[in-house]
Protein backbone atom coordinates (compact mmCIF):
# COMPACT_ATOMS: atom_id res chain seq x y z
CA UNK A 1 0.00 0.00 0.00
CA UNK A 2 1.09 3.28 -1.18
CA UNK A 3 0.84 6.09 0.90
CA UNK A 4 1.35 10.22 0.62
CA UNK A 5 0.95 12.62 3.62
CA UNK A 6 1.23 16.13 1.80
CA UNK A 7 1.32 17.79 5.29
CA UNK A 8 4.94 18.26 6.74
CA UNK A 9 5.26 16.57 10.00
CA UNK A 10 6.64 13.04 11.15
CA UNK A 11 3.51 13.33 13.40
CA UNK A 12 1.20 13.77 10.17
CA UNK A 13 2.41 11.10 8.57
CA UNK A 14 2.12 8.80 11.19
CA UNK A 15 -1.57 9.64 11.85
CA UNK A 16 -2.23 8.70 8.67
CA UNK A 17 -0.47 5.64 8.31
CA UNK A 18 -2.65 4.62 11.23
CA UNK A 19 -5.62 5.14 10.03
CA UNK A 20 -5.43 3.93 6.67
CA UNK A 21 -3.15 0.81 7.07
CA UNK A 22 -5.34 -2.21 8.96
CA UNK A 23 -2.78 -5.22 10.58
CA UNK A 24 -2.21 -7.33 13.42
CA UNK A 25 1.04 -5.61 14.49
CA UNK A 26 2.33 -2.37 12.89
CA UNK A 27 6.66 -1.56 13.12
CA UNK A 28 7.41 1.98 13.39
CA UNK A 29 11.16 2.93 12.11
CA UNK A 30 12.51 6.15 11.11
CA UNK A 31 13.59 6.29 7.35
CA UNK A 32 17.28 7.65 7.59
CA UNK A 33 18.75 4.16 7.55
CA UNK A 34 20.05 4.45 11.75
CA UNK A 35 18.19 1.94 13.18
CA UNK A 36 19.30 -1.40 12.11
CA UNK A 37 16.36 -3.21 10.32
CA UNK A 38 16.80 -7.28 11.29
CA UNK A 39 15.76 -6.11 14.70
CA UNK A 40 12.41 -5.60 14.35
CA UNK A 41 12.32 -9.29 13.87
CA UNK A 42 13.38 -10.45 17.29
CA UNK A 43 10.86 -6.91 18.40
CA UNK A 44 7.74 -8.71 16.99
CA UNK A 45 8.60 -12.12 18.33
CA UNK A 46 8.91 -10.32 21.72
CA UNK A 47 5.42 -8.67 21.67
CA UNK A 48 3.85 -12.06 20.39
CA UNK A 49 5.59 -14.41 22.50
CA UNK A 50 4.79 -12.03 25.93
CA UNK A 51 1.58 -11.08 24.89
CA UNK A 52 2.66 -7.28 24.97
CA UNK A 53 1.49 -4.23 23.61
CA UNK A 54 4.19 -1.95 22.16
CA UNK A 55 8.34 -2.45 22.21
CA UNK A 56 10.06 0.30 22.24
CA UNK A 57 13.70 -0.12 20.26
CA UNK A 58 16.02 1.92 22.66
CA UNK A 59 19.32 2.91 20.83
CA UNK A 60 22.32 1.62 21.61
CA UNK A 61 25.52 3.27 19.61
CA UNK A 62 29.47 3.12 19.32
CA UNK A 63 30.02 6.15 17.72
CA UNK A 64 29.64 9.93 18.82
CA UNK A 65 28.62 10.90 15.23
CA UNK A 66 25.50 8.20 15.40
CA UNK A 67 24.14 10.33 18.54
CA UNK A 68 25.78 13.23 19.67
CA UNK A 69 26.59 14.25 23.32
CA UNK A 70 24.30 17.21 23.19
CA UNK A 71 21.50 15.19 22.06
CA UNK A 72 22.14 12.11 24.33
CA UNK A 73 22.34 14.83 27.76
CA UNK A 74 18.91 16.06 26.38
CA UNK A 75 17.57 12.81 25.73
CA UNK A 76 18.52 11.51 29.48
CA UNK A 77 17.52 14.36 30.93
CA UNK A 78 13.55 14.66 29.02
CA UNK A 79 13.05 10.84 30.40
CA UNK A 80 14.45 11.25 33.81
CA UNK A 81 11.63 14.02 34.03
CA UNK A 82 9.30 11.83 31.70
CA UNK A 83 9.61 9.34 34.56
CA UNK A 84 9.18 11.57 37.36
CA UNK A 85 5.78 13.40 35.82
CA UNK A 86 4.18 10.35 34.38
CA UNK A 87 5.76 7.23 37.12
CA UNK A 88 7.12 5.27 34.01
CA UNK A 89 10.40 3.62 34.11
CA UNK A 90 10.65 4.27 29.77
CA UNK A 91 14.31 5.31 28.98
CA UNK A 92 14.55 6.20 25.56
CA UNK A 93 11.10 7.96 24.96
CA UNK A 94 12.65 9.53 21.15
CA UNK A 95 12.93 6.50 20.39
CA UNK A 96 12.02 5.95 16.33
CA UNK A 97 11.62 2.47 16.47
CA UNK A 98 8.51 1.14 17.64
CA UNK A 99 6.26 -1.95 17.68
CA UNK A 100 2.48 -1.90 18.44
CA UNK A 101 0.09 -4.22 19.05
CA UNK A 102 -3.50 -3.33 16.70
CA UNK A 103 -5.83 -1.93 19.63
CA UNK A 104 -2.71 0.25 20.34
CA UNK A 105 -2.85 1.82 17.49
CA UNK A 106 -6.77 2.12 17.06
CA UNK A 107 -6.98 3.67 20.13
CA UNK A 108 -4.43 6.29 20.16
CA UNK A 109 -6.15 9.47 19.98
CA UNK A 110 -3.07 11.69 18.22
CA UNK A 111 -2.54 14.79 18.18
CA UNK A 112 0.84 15.53 17.63
CA UNK A 113 2.07 16.82 13.89
CA UNK A 114 5.63 16.47 14.73
CA UNK A 115 8.45 14.42 16.38
CA UNK A 116 6.72 14.84 19.39
CA UNK A 117 4.32 11.76 17.65
CA UNK A 118 6.76 9.42 20.33
CA UNK A 119 6.54 10.96 23.55
CA UNK A 120 2.74 10.98 22.74
CA UNK A 121 2.49 7.30 22.34
CA UNK A 122 4.72 6.92 25.49
CA UNK A 123 2.23 9.12 27.53
CA UNK A 124 -0.90 6.89 25.98
CA UNK A 125 0.62 3.93 26.99
CA UNK A 126 1.52 5.38 30.50
CA UNK A 127 -2.37 6.47 30.93
CA UNK A 128 -3.94 3.17 29.95
CA UNK A 129 -1.35 1.23 31.66
CA UNK A 130 -0.21 -1.08 28.57
CA UNK A 131 1.96 -3.95 28.53
CA UNK A 132 5.30 -2.74 28.00
CA UNK A 133 9.36 -3.46 27.11
CA UNK A 134 12.28 -2.23 25.87
CA UNK A 135 15.04 -3.67 23.99
CA UNK A 136 18.29 -2.41 22.90
CA UNK A 137 19.08 -2.18 19.07
CA UNK A 138 21.95 -0.46 17.29
CA UNK A 139 21.62 2.78 16.17
CA UNK A 140 24.07 3.79 13.59
CA UNK A 141 25.48 7.09 11.93
CA UNK A 142 23.39 8.51 9.51
CA UNK A 143 24.97 7.84 5.21
CA UNK A 144 27.23 10.11 4.02
CA UNK A 145 25.21 13.33 2.80
CA UNK A 146 22.26 12.52 4.77
CA UNK A 147 21.28 15.95 6.87
CA UNK A 148 19.57 15.29 9.83
CA UNK A 149 15.99 17.58 9.81
CA UNK A 150 15.67 18.16 13.24
CA UNK A 151 17.43 21.56 14.70
CA UNK A 152 18.35 20.85 18.38
CA UNK A 153 17.34 24.02 20.40
CA UNK A 154 14.09 24.20 18.28
CA UNK A 155 13.46 20.08 18.76
CA UNK A 156 13.96 20.99 22.28
CA UNK A 157 12.15 23.82 22.95
CA UNK A 158 9.35 22.45 21.01
CA UNK A 159 9.46 18.83 22.98
CA UNK A 160 9.45 20.80 26.24
CA UNK A 161 6.08 22.63 25.46
CA UNK A 162 5.13 19.50 24.36
CA UNK A 163 5.43 17.94 27.58
CA UNK A 164 4.00 20.56 29.60
CA UNK A 165 0.71 20.54 27.36
CA UNK A 166 0.60 16.57 27.73
CA UNK A 167 1.45 17.58 31.66
CA UNK A 168 -1.43 19.93 31.22
CA UNK A 169 -3.95 17.98 29.46
CA UNK A 170 -2.73 14.23 31.66
CA UNK A 171 -1.87 15.43 34.88
CA UNK A 172 -4.36 18.42 35.64
CA UNK A 173 -4.48 18.23 38.97
CA UNK A 174 -0.65 18.55 39.53
CA UNK A 175 -0.44 21.06 36.92
CA UNK A 176 -2.70 23.35 38.15
CA UNK A 177 -2.15 22.83 41.39
CA UNK A 178 1.37 23.83 40.56
CA UNK A 179 -0.14 27.39 39.45
CA UNK A 180 -2.75 27.28 42.45
CA UNK A 181 0.40 27.64 44.65
CA UNK A 182 2.33 30.62 43.24
CA UNK A 183 -1.06 32.71 43.29
CA UNK A 184 -1.26 31.21 46.90
CA UNK A 185 2.30 32.63 47.83
CA UNK A 186 2.20 35.83 46.12
CA UNK A 187 -1.15 36.78 47.72
CA UNK A 188 -0.09 35.77 51.23
CA UNK A 189 3.32 37.72 50.74
CA UNK A 190 1.17 40.95 49.72
CA UNK A 191 -1.23 40.58 52.33
CA UNK A 192 1.12 39.68 54.86
CA UNK A 193 2.49 42.73 55.50
CA UNK A 194 -1.34 44.71 55.84
CA UNK A 195 -2.18 42.17 57.81
CA UNK A 196 0.14 42.58 60.68
CA UNK A 197 0.19 46.40 60.44
CA UNK A 198 -3.80 45.73 60.78
CA UNK A 199 -3.11 43.42 63.99
CA UNK A 200 -0.22 45.44 66.00
CA UNK A 201 -1.80 49.40 65.20
CA UNK A 202 -5.70 48.32 64.08
CA UNK A 203 -5.03 50.54 60.88
CA UNK A 204 -4.84 49.04 57.07
CA UNK A 205 -1.88 51.61 55.43
CA UNK A 206 -1.78 48.85 52.97
CA UNK A 207 -5.16 48.71 51.42
CA UNK A 208 -4.29 48.70 48.15
CA UNK A 209 -2.46 45.21 48.80
CA UNK A 210 -4.98 43.90 50.99
CA UNK A 211 -7.21 44.06 47.59
CA UNK A 212 -4.77 42.11 45.22
CA UNK A 213 -4.05 40.21 48.01
CA UNK A 214 -7.89 38.65 48.39
CA UNK A 215 -8.05 38.48 44.49
CA UNK A 216 -4.69 36.58 44.39
CA UNK A 217 -6.59 34.46 47.09
CA UNK A 218 -9.83 33.82 45.16
CA UNK A 219 -7.50 33.14 41.97
CA UNK A 220 -5.63 31.07 43.61
CA UNK A 221 -8.85 28.76 44.66
CA UNK A 222 -10.49 28.96 40.69
CA UNK A 223 -7.18 27.38 39.96
CA UNK A 224 -7.05 24.69 41.86
CA UNK A 225 -11.01 24.08 40.93
CA UNK A 226 -9.71 24.00 37.51
CA UNK A 227 -7.64 21.12 38.24
CA UNK A 228 -10.16 19.33 40.10
CA UNK A 229 -13.05 19.69 37.23
CA UNK A 230 -10.41 18.92 34.59
CA UNK A 231 -9.10 15.83 36.65
CA UNK A 232 -12.51 14.44 36.45
CA UNK A 233 -12.66 14.61 33.21
CA UNK A 234 -9.24 13.09 32.44
CA UNK A 235 -10.43 10.22 34.49
CA UNK A 236 -13.58 9.82 32.38
CA UNK A 237 -11.49 10.35 29.04
CA UNK A 238 -8.60 7.74 30.39
CA UNK A 239 -11.71 5.15 30.79
CA UNK A 240 -13.19 6.04 27.70
CA UNK A 241 -9.78 5.66 25.87
CA UNK A 242 -9.70 2.05 27.69
CA UNK A 243 -12.88 1.01 26.61
CA UNK A 244 -11.46 1.53 23.07
CA UNK A 245 -8.59 -0.35 23.78
CA UNK A 246 -10.26 -3.45 25.20
CA UNK A 247 -13.30 -2.97 22.49
CA UNK A 248 -10.15 -3.18 19.50
CA UNK A 249 -8.51 -6.04 21.46
CA UNK A 250 -11.34 -8.20 22.09
CA UNK A 251 -12.26 -8.18 17.65
CA UNK A 252 -8.66 -9.14 17.57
Amino acid sequence: MDLHELRKGKGHAVRHAFAKIDANIYTMEDGDDTYDPKASTDMVARLTDEQLDMVVGIRKHDNDKAYRASHEIGNHLFNKLFQILFRNQFTDIFSGYLVFSHAVVKSFPARSGGFEIETELSVHSANLHLATCEMETFYKERPEGSDSKLNTSIEALRILRKMIDLLRHNKPMFFYGILSAFALIASLLLGAPAILTYLEAGLAPRFPSLIVSIGGLIVSLLIVMTGINLQTLLRLQVENRHLAYLAVKSKG
